[in-house]
């Protein structure tokens, strides 16, 4: 909600939008986050350094960034002052830069001739600038026709157009995604032109669970046992391991390419789930996956270990090339161990 005028119309229509499109949010399990300029109270802006640079000197900065930072899509509440936008509204989008890129914008205007919409074209000259993607879905109130003694009574018409709104921006919402992803803090550039590489975390158990699935049906077919952990787990169960080892995801436009795991146990170092998409393999993907999971090696680890099926030869030619030895005979669920000094893949390196 972008107004902070004493008694203006936006809290009405911020309550009234929530109450509209709160259960098709639940239904696409999307959060919905109120928040008032008035509350965040943020002064003109007011920090020395360019809002590129993400160097905030002030709390009110860092909080506001907060704010807008973990959020997928906005949609703005405005009224129109003189044919443009609120100063308030300028003022919170000019405090940020990196927080708002590629994530879509929707609008609910209300004003009195022109519904508010000329509010809506001037932020938009703005938003697009700030890499912000705004919507064509919009809701406008013409307050004369849409008010009763300064009220908001119910209206299907609106409702609908909320909808509309909301769905739009999810659409958007997903589409933008790997954008946002690549452009991500904890991101780095991967081997592929276009790649980017992140640790994975809880929330992307459904990327992971089908890489899996995809994954390790070859595994399964060479060993002739469909008994291996990938191929069965849970979503919830591949959520739980994800908070529990330090998992490199790679990917590409929103797509996860492969994935390589790893924690410390005492001295070792455990390796595993190393995975690369059927279509990309033979590009040196899993090598380079492997190398990543080598390098978090804490110096004073004594080995790192792995685990393949014995009969996955292709696996097993890998890690030989990459420095690997039978730790011990082939086990009762057919996995054989392998494991080479820590030191190994660093000296490789320098």
């Amino acid at each position: 909600m972008c107004s902070t005028r004493p008694g203006a119309l936006g809290p009405q229509v911020g309550r009234w939008l929530a109450e509209a499109i709160s259960p098709r949010a639940a239904e696409l399990g999307v959060e919905l986050m109120p928040v008032a300029l008035g509350d965040v109270n943020l002064p003109f802006l007011d920090e020395e350094e360019h809002p590129s640079s993400g160097s905030y000197q002030h709390e009110h900065t860092r909080r506001w960034s907060s704010i807008v930072d973990p959020a997928d899509g906005f949609i703005a509440i405005t009224p129109e002052y003189n044919h443009g936008m609120p100063a308030t509204l300028k003022n919170a989008l000019d405090y940020l830069r990196r927080e708002w890129a590629w994530k879509p914008i929707g609008f609910v205007s209300y004003g009195n001739t022109s519904a508010g919409t000329r509010s809506v074209q001037h932020a938009k000259q703005v938003v697009t600038t700030l890499r912000l993607v705004p919507l064509g879905a919009t809701v406008a109130i013409r307050l004369t026709d849409a008010t009763t003694d300064g009220q908001l009574p119910p209206d299907a018409a609106r409702d609908r157009a909320g909808l509309d709104l909301l769905d739009e921006l999810v659409r958007v919402a997903n589409a933008l995604r790997p954008l946002r992803e690549h452009a991500r803090v904890d991101s780095r550039p991967g081997p592929l032109p276009g790649s980017y590489v992140r640790r994975l975390s809880g929330d992307d158990e459904p990327e992971v669970t089908v890489l899996q699935r995809c994954c390790w049906v070859e595994e399964a077919l060479a060993n002739e046992t469909t008994d291996i952990p990938a191929l069965h787990e849970s979503p919830a169960q591949v959520r739980e391991w994800l908070a529990a080892w330090h998992t490199t995801g790679l990917w590409r436009d929103g797509r996860l390419l492969g994935m390589v795991r790893a924690r410390r146990l005492d001295t070792d170092w455990h390796v595993g789930r190393l995975a690369v998409v059927p279509d990309l393999r033979g590009q040196g993907l899993g090598r380079w996956l492997l190398r990543t999971a080598e390098a978090g090696a804490a110096p004073d680890c004594d080995r790192i270990l792995l685990a393949t099926g014995a009969k996955s030869l292709r696996n097993l030619d890998l890690y030989h090339s990459e420095g690997y030895h039978s730790e011990s005979l082939t086990s009762s669920d057919g996995t054989t161990c392998l494991s080479k000094d820590v030191t190994h893949p660093r000296a490789r390196r320098t």
